[in-house]
């Protein structure tokens, strides 16, 4: 299949042609669709590229559109300028592909958007489309997006999220004017999913309702099914504990496919490079040394622990907390006695870098891990299930043997 993306070089255009090439490439499994050729168009791309391109398309992703220009005027010049444009360009080159339009939430002119410039641009590129697809049998898909967040997006331009991200990443100053504004949201990688989606048939058609949208197989419509809905002051309170996370190691909570995780993956992509590395706290003796990795706010820690050669570490137990041992380089000897046998077995794990594992620390077991080496120091990876609480350490000496 060969595909042109319009608006390749903005935010969507280049997140897409990312996915793209990642199919064309064979890195991307499970898409459903073969892509062989990539037109990639955008405003300094010659007319010639266009017509080639619109030749040998069998799908376009019409991303190309303006948002910030100078005047008004500009809104429908870039908006339902350029989309006449391809159209033009297609029927002259006799191709009846389908053909995709990014529009937008303002397009619905109601609400908020009742007066919106830019909504009457997209509002006038949609009937274009929808006249187009009605005329030449194309298939055509009009999308109608709300806010859009997620990496390479340009802050301070037309998205919220991108501003307050860029903002925390970077230090800058920032101002939330209401923090009860509730927006809907569209991760970009929900959206190149559909993307590709469309490319095998597999687009979600709808009707709208002013800004409400109604599942129908046959709408004139297309929409994202995964969106979020966030107020701008949730936004900031989130990016504020994100940023939080170097100094407390407190990994916030982030469910398979919660606005929260997809925030956070965005709010990373802003950081600085002096801030993408930072130090951790290595609480060194001569046995050698135990650092704190990250905390969980529901789910624990991990440590990485370093014992020198010859040396026991450990030779305590808890009541509730547990913990898993993972050796991932030397050679150690986990010993556990549990305090109600009146027997006193030892349990003995003999563990080693070469041959990982996890061993579980039980509660109610004294336990310790000795450094088998003569040589070389015993790197341990330690979970916990619990953060370390000072007041309440849960942690009682006993040797095991």
């Amino acid at each position: 299949m060969k595909i042109l993306v319009t608006g390749a070089k903005g935010f969507v255009g280049r997140n897409l042609c990312a996915q793209l090439k990642n199919i064309r490439d064979g890195k991307a499994r499970g898409c459903g669709v073969a892509v062989d050729e990539i037109f990639e168009y955008d405003i300094d791309s010659a007319p010639e590229e266009l017509d080639a391109a619109c030749a040998a398309a069998d799908f376009v992703f019409n991303l190309a559109g303006v948002n910030r220009p100078q005047n008004a005027s500009e809104f429908m010049e870039g908006n339902f300028g350029f989309a006449s444009t391809l159209l033009d360009t297609l029927r002259r080159q006799g191709n009846a592909c389908p053909v995709m339009l990014s529009s937008s939430q303002q397009a619905s002119l109601t609400g908020r958007f009742g007066n919106s410039e830019y909504g009457r641009s997209k509002k006038a590129g949609e009937d274009l489309f929808l006249s187009y697809g009605a005329g030449t049998g194309a298939k055509v898909l009009v999308y109608r997006f709300p806010n859009l967040f997620g990496k390479w997006c340009r802050p301070n331009y037309n998205s919220a999220v991108a501003t307050f991200c860029n903002a925390v990443a970077n230090d800058l100053p920032y101002t939330v004017n209401d923090p009860s504004v509730e927006l809907e949201l569209l991760y970009i990688d929900d959206l190149v999913d559909e993307m590709v989606a469309c490319l095998r048939g597999g687009e979600h058609r709808c009707e709208f309702e002013g800004l409400e949208v109604l599942p129908s197989a046959s709408g004139r419509y297309c929409y994202v099914p995964v969106t979020h809905r966030a107020t701008l002051g949730e936004i900031v309170s989130l990016l504020k504990e994100f940023a939080e996370q170097p100094r407390t190691l407190m990994i916030p909570e982030i469910p398979a496919g919660s606005f929260a995780k997809k925030l956070y993956s965005t709010y990373l992509s802003y950081l600085p490079k002096e801030k993408v590395a930072f130090p951790l706290k290595m609480n060194v003796d001569e046995r050698g040394s135990f650092t704190e990795l990250l905390h969980t706010p529901g789910c624990g820690q991990v440590s990485i622990n370093i014992s020198r050669p010859g040396i026991t570490k450990g030779q305590h137990w808890h009541n509730t907390k547990f913990e898993q041992f993972i050796v991932v380089k030397g050679h150690g000897l986990i010993q556990q006695r549990n305090l109600g046998d009146p027997e006193g077995k030892v349990l003995e794990w003999e563990v080693s870098g070469d041959h990982i594992q996890a061993v579980h620390m039980l509660p109610g077991y004294t336990h310790n891990i000795i450094n088998l080496s003569d040589t070389e120091d015993l790197v341990t990876v330690m979970y916990c299930n619990e953060v370390f609480n000072p007041d309440r350490p849960d942690t009682y000496f006993d040797p095991v043997k």
